[in-house]
């Protein structure tokens, strides 16, 4: 009686394991994910060592394995701070600021920023280098016109002088989408090894 009650207590705990390992898995997949901000381009909007979440319910059910969406419930909007496979890798995750909506007419001139031939003006966007690199090679500081394609975004960082961006690479298809960014739950300043506690909880504008 002993040993099959042993057996049933082990069970027991085998099968809530499994079903927290599966509904986290779900909740990863499906609704919110966790991610750490490894770069400086969307200073002053998220520093290196902040950890993020990601509400992956925004824009849809997706399929986990080719994007599609099965239930869409929401789009992207300008401005909105999105996490998205990169396009030129999709093994790693990118983060920017939505600046381009499908059928935008983008054009940047001399650092600023133009969406359907209006000046966009971003409070987070920061300029630390006063140069100006006329004409469009490189391209960060004029670049096009150009049309955003349907089912893409133009997005860029908010630390707009050294942000690896659509500038250089192009658009981000909706498919490579994984959500947006909403709450700032940790951040760790590594050179002075300190916790950031006044950005804990902090709303991503």
């Amino acid at each position: 009686m002993s040993q099959n009650k042993k057996k049933s207590v082990i069970r027991e705990y085998a099968e809530a394991i499994i079903i927290a390992l599966i509904l986290a898995l779900f909740i990863r997949t499906f609704v919110v994910q966790a991610f750490k901000i490894p770069s400086g381009s969307m200073i002053p909007t998220l520093l290196i060592g902040d950890h993020i979440l990601v509400n992956k319910f925004s824009y849809g059910i997706k399929n986990p394995f080719t994007g599609e969406t099965w239930i869409p419930i929401g789009s992207p909007e300008r401005l909105d701070v999105v996490v998205f496979k990169y396009p030129e890798n999709p093994s790693q995750d990118f983060i920017k600021r939505v600046i381009g909506l499908p059928g935008d007419r983008i054009e940047i001139r001399n650092k600023n920023v133009y969406v359907n031939e209006k000046l966009l003006e971003v409070k987070y966007a920061v300029h630390l280098d006063p140069n100006i690199f006329p004409g469009q090679n490189p391209p960060r500081d004029n670049y096009g016109p150009i049309t955003v394609p349907p089912h893409s975004l133009f997005v860029m960082g908010d630390n707009r002088d050294n942000s690896h961006d659509s500038r250089f690479w192009g658009f981000v298809d909706y498919k490579a989408l994984k959500g947006k960014a909403f709450i700032l739950y940790w951040s760790w300043d590594k050179e002075k090894f300190s916790v950031r506690w006044q950005r804990i909880g902090d709303i991503i504008p």
